[in-house]
This record gives structure tokens, sequence and C-alpha cells, in this order.
């Protein structure tokens, strides 16, 4: 709740109190409404920061409520679930026919994303979150679209320090002022082309996506899997595809572990993983599924994995949707494939 209120809400919300108490007094219902209670719904955040309260949190944190509160509609690495909003990705997409807006890719101001989760998160359970688990909550997020670290801390102070990717991509609705002329007048209603053309159709209709399988994934992408073999084979010469796949990593991070000091999460760790059959990683309780699948992780059957994992161990406890984009699968495995 915003904690003060400037000259004009103030004005405005006065106005308001006096047509209620007319009305209250026309028709004998209710009573007018204070002011203290009006304010009570002054929870709005600008731009310029106006009406964010103190508070703070950190990725961590906000990656243990949105598995508990949000995972459910929005995947458990913000990559969205069925039809519900996918809040991350889509970098880079804005000028494609069919492009993905994201937290990440589309949202000009990260007021728009920390107002919208206060006000309206989670489904069904709005505004039952504290400012601190808000903060924490947008946190993740935007560690989700590889925006912040994730010992990263979000807070009122360091609210203006994240630089949000579209924050330049809108422009100022002068409509009013330059086009309002040609709105105006009596409108044509009758004979007023003479002829009609269809000058463009539309070309996305994949709006309510249809079910299709790994497998069929995997060959409408040309055969994915061998193009992935062969380019992770020169991983060990190819720094830059191990960069990528660092950088891809982020989205498995806060699941599993890779390096010296890696322990086990929600998932097991990494280290070791080429050639080693799945389900063996000391201390970890892996599904039935995982234990008994056969698998012997390479690049190709990391890959197939991990373009959709449920299908490919079907019985796997693992949440994560999958990453659809070759390059991206090619890059995990080089990355890997560095660690012994």
């Amino acid at each position: 709740m915003s904690k003060f209120l400037n000259l004009a809400t103030v004005l405005v919300l006065m106005a308001s109190a006096a047509t209620a108490e007319s009305v209250a007094g026309k028709f004998g219902l209710g009573r007018v409404a204070l002011l203290e209670e009006i304010a009570a719904w002054d929870k709005d955040v600008r731009p310029n920061g106006e009406g964010l309260p103190v508070g703070s949190g950190n990725v961590l944190w906000g990656e243990e409520i949105f598995a508990e509160k949000c995972a459910s509609c929005h995947g458990d690495f913000a990559e969205g679930v069925g039809n519900w909003p996918k809040l991350s990705g889509g970098q880079d997409t804005l000028a494609d026919k069919d492009p993905l807006k994201t937290v990440g890719s589309y949202w000009p101001y990260l007021s728009t994303t920390w107002d919208y989760v206060n006000r309206s998160m989670p489904f069904g359970n709005a505004q039952s979150l504290t400012d601190d688990e808000v903060y924490a909550m947008v946190a993740y997020i935007l560690y989700s679209n590889d925006l912040v670290d994730d010992d990263f801390v979000l807070s009122n102070e360091t609210f203006f320090n994240v630089e949000m990717p579209n924050a330049d991509g809108f422009i100022v609705d002068d409509r009013v002022e330059t086009e309002h002329a040609l709105w105006v007048g009596e409108p044509c209603m009758q004979d007023c082309k003479e002829d009609v053309k269809i000058t463009m159709r539309a070309r996305v209709l994949d709006v309510t996506p249809e079910e299709i399988t790994a497998t069929e994934e995997v060959a409408a992408a040309g055969n994915a899997a061998d193009v992935e073999k062969s380019v992770a084979e020169t991983a060990a010469i190819d720094p830059a595809l191990v960069k990528a796949g660092k950088k891809v990593f982020k989205k498995c991070k806060s699941c599993h572990q890779v390096g010296e000091k890696a322990k086990n999460r929600s998932g097991p760790i990494l280290n070791g993983l080429m050639g080693r059959a799945a389900g063996q990683v000391e201390g970890y309780k892996y599904s039935k599924a995982m234990r008994e699948s056969g698998v012997v992780w390479n690049a190709e059957t990391l890959s197939e994995f991990l373009l959709k994992p449920k299908a490919f161990v079907k019985g796997t406890k693992m949440g994560f949707n999958g990453l659809k984009k070759d390059k991206d699968r090619a890059a995990i495995a080089a990355y890997l494939s560095t660690f012994e």
C-alpha cells in the first residue's frame, strides 16, 4: 500500500467522497467511505518508484515462493504451463511474426511487474503476499529472464539498478494531437470505396497449441539430435559453445549445481554427467522411472531428454518443460561436458 497520497489523489478522493455522500443521503444506503479506507486501496506503484514500500527479498527465497504459489500455472522456471502465461524468455523475438512477450522481453518498467504481482497474484488468493515476498518473487522472475544473478537482492533501494531490456521500446501515444482530425465528422456508411480488397491475412493461428510428441518435434527440427551430436563432438575446441552453455545453464541452476562445491538440491549435481547411467548420483532420491530408465547420458540422449523431459522418461519428477532450441541443448551438453 502506498504510504503517501499526492495532492491530485487527495483531491480526487475528496471529490469521490462528496459524490458518495450525496448518493448515500439520497438513497439512504450505506455510509461515506473514509479517506483512510479509500487510501487502503491505493496500491499502485509507478515507474518513478512512487508507491513502493520499504522491503527486500532475494532470488533464492523468491524461487521457494514461486515454486509453492506460482509454478502450477507458470512453470518452475517461469516458462509457462499449457496456455498459462510465460513470464520468461522471448528476448529478441518482438520483431518476429509470433513474438513472445514476457517480463524479460516486453515489459518496459519493473514497477509494472511489482504492481501486478502485488495487486493480483497468486491467482485465487490475490494480495496475500507480504511486501518482502513480492520483492523476492519479482527478483526470481528477473533471474529467470537472465536479468540478475542468483545472489541478487531486490529492494526499494536496488529497484532502479535493474535495466529492463525493452525500456525504450514504447512511444508516447500522440494520436489525439496527430490524428484526431481524421476521426471527427460524419462517418461514411455506404459506398465508401469503389472496391474492397483483402490486403493482409492473419498468419499466426496456433493460439490453441496441439499436443505433439518429443519424437515429432525432433523430426520437425530436421533430425536435431544428429546435428547436436556433431556439434557436441567439437565442444572441447569450441569455447564459444561452452560459454553459451554456461548462460543457458542459468535456467537449470536453481535446481542443479556443478563445480567443486556442488551439492544436491531439488535436482542432483551434474558433475561427471557424460557417460554416466541415469539415476546414479549418491545421496539423491531419484524417481523410480529415472532409476530404471536405462539411459546413459551423452550429447544425444541429453538433448532428447531436455527437449521434453516427461516424454523421454515417463514418470520423471523433473518439472522443467524443456529447451526447444537446438543450439541451447547443444550448448548445455558442451558446458556440462567440462565438469568431471
